[in-house]
């Protein structure tokens, strides 16, 4: 049994010309074999014996080599056993249904044989691919980097006899070439993957050009999103890679996309965690020291009012130098407020407290709140006729506009004005406050709201980055959007929108 098995599982077969001439001496060893039992053996027992040489001839030599053995089986032993003997005469024409039957078996034999074998060795080769993309998988799925993918992939299509190489996308979404690739690209074959990851549909010989024909282009498709693409080609540069290769490649193909789609999501969980611990200390030192130092700083800002105000006789020096306190207290005192606020909006400790406000009254409250942060500017207000009410938190939309104002007047040149302007536009209503500033920095124009974000390392703006942070939150809160303009003009621009809905009715009121 282990001996057929081996018979079965053959590694190759021998040249034709060899394989020829070994069924000839096949068919002569049965004849030398079957002479001397001629007296002994009767025709159809001779028979049988050809036949066996037909079926060793089939499992050692292949199909080719089978047919040949049955019809020099029929041959042989028409010209030594059928009589007359020496001769391919037949004297009895019932011979002729036996060399038909012989001869018809033998063919038969033949291509049953070498099924069996072909099946055997397809089961075995089956088997084995079986094995070693279970091997791959565990493989992938302990993978710690794209890097080990890579080495993984590389090291398997080797012992297939196929070159790979990995191509993934960056950020800019062009296909790079992962490190440990073994297979070179150039720029047409570059070309034609950067094809199969825009449209998503794998390419291979059969729909290539000349040029690229000895490569296999397959698409590597995530659950979210394409992953990138692998390029194969065979070992020998100028053999196409076998359509028997094509499942194996689909299976490695979705295999390297499983593995890839893990490593993705993992990173995401990885940096999300991390983002949600630091978001909660961040949160965690804000709230804490906004509220540790706020204390003393409305204490000093007091003290300090006080005696500007008080009627004591005081040197126009220390006078000077208590305003200077007075002032920076309350500029300190703001900023740790923007703190604060931050921290609450963050941990959604604030509700708003929405009615219906004519947008007017908050602005001039807001102009009237900043006071000498101002540090007398000229503010131009310029609103629509008949502006309607807006459902905001006015307390929270006064926060918005004082920061505004208060980084038009950090970011512009002294003595110069700003301007203010709303106007209803669709279902929305667009608030601008611009200054005659150098303006923002064309490339951050979004992350300027990121919190901790400048615009630029100015110098002798004193900040944090908080303030267009806490804008975003409460614009955003209201179901507006805000962003950073640099108009034409010249200067820069921050505009929010905020929802207008449905404002009640004002009755008139009647005069009696």
């Amino acid at each position: 049994m282990a001996m057929l098995d081996r018979i079965l599982n053959r590694p190759a077969l021998p040249s034709p010309g060899f394989a020829y001439l070994w069924v000839t001496l096949i068919c002569l060893g049965v004849t030398l074999v079957a002479l001397p039992l001629r007296s002994v053996l009767d025709a159809a027992n001779i028979v049988m014996l050809f036949l066996l040489g037909v079926v060793v001839a089939a499992l050692l030599l292949g199909r080719k080599a089978a047919v040949l053995g049955a019809f020099l089986s029929v041959a042989l032993f028409d010209f030594f056993f059928v009589p007359p003997q020496l001769s391919f005469a037949v004297a009895d024409v019932q011979y002729l249904v036996t060399f038909a039957v012989m001869l018809l078996v033998g063919l038969v034999i033949a291509h049953m044989t070498t099924g069996l074998q072909q099946s055997a060795m397809e089961a075995r080769a089956h088997a084995q691919r079986s094995q070693a993309l279970y091997d791959l998988a565990k493989l992938l799925a302990g993978a710690p980097s794209v890097e080990h993918v890579s080495d993984a992939l590389c090291s398997f299509m080797a012992k297939q006899g196929l070159g790979v190489a990995l191509l993934m996308p960056d950020s800019a979404e062009v296909l790079r070439a992962v490190p440990g690739s073994k297979l070179s690209l150039n720029d047409t074959e570059r070309t034609a993957a950067k094809a199969v990851y825009q449209t998503g549909k794998s390419l291979d010989s059969a729909t290539l050009s000349a040029q690229e024909q000895f490569r296999i282009y397959q698409y590597l498709a995530g659950a979210s999103r394409g992953r990138g693409v692998l390029v194969i080609a065979s070992l020998n540069g100028d053999a196409r890679v076998q359509e028997s290769n094509r499942a194996l490649i689909e299976a490695v193909g979705s295999l390297i996309a499983t593995a890839l789609e893990r490593l993705h999501f993992v990173d995401v969980a990885h940096q999300s965690q991390l983002e949600t611990q630091s978001e909660r200390l961040r949160a965690a030192i804000l709230s804490a020291l906004s509220h540790d130092v706020r204390t003393p700083l409305t204490a000093i800002y007091g003290l300090a009012d006080t005696l500007v105000v008080s009627q004591t006789p005081l040197p126009v020096a220390a006078r000077q130098t208590l305003s200077a306190i007075r002032d920076r207290s309350l500029h300190l005192s703001n900023m740790v407020s923007n703190l604060l606020d931050m921290a609450r909006l963050q941990a959604g400790g604030i509700k708003l407290r929405r009615e219906w406000q004519p947008l007017e009254e908050v602005i001039g409250a807001s102009i009237k709140l900043l006071g000498p942060g101002l540090r007398d500017r000229k503010v131009a207000v310029r609103l629509a006729d008949n502006l309607p009410l807006v459902q905001i938190d006015a307390v929270l939309m006064e926060r918005v506009l004082c920061n505004l104002l208060e980084n038009a007047v950090k970011y512009s040149p002294e003595q110069s004005p700003i301007e203010i302007d709303a106007v209803p536009q669709g279902s929305e209503l667009l608030v601008s406050v611009c200054n005659a500033g150098p303006g923002f920095p064309v490339g951050k124009l979004d992350a300027i709201f990121a919190l901790f974000e400048r615009g630029g390392p100015e110098a002798g703006a004193a900040g944090f980055g908080v303030g267009l942070a806490i804008c975003r939150a409460i614009v955003e809160a209201h179901g507006g959007r805000i962003r950073a303009l640099n108009p034409e003009s010249g200067g820069a621009c921050v505009r929010f929108s905020l929802p207008l809905g449905q404002p009640p009715s004002i009755e008139p009121e009647i005069v009696s």
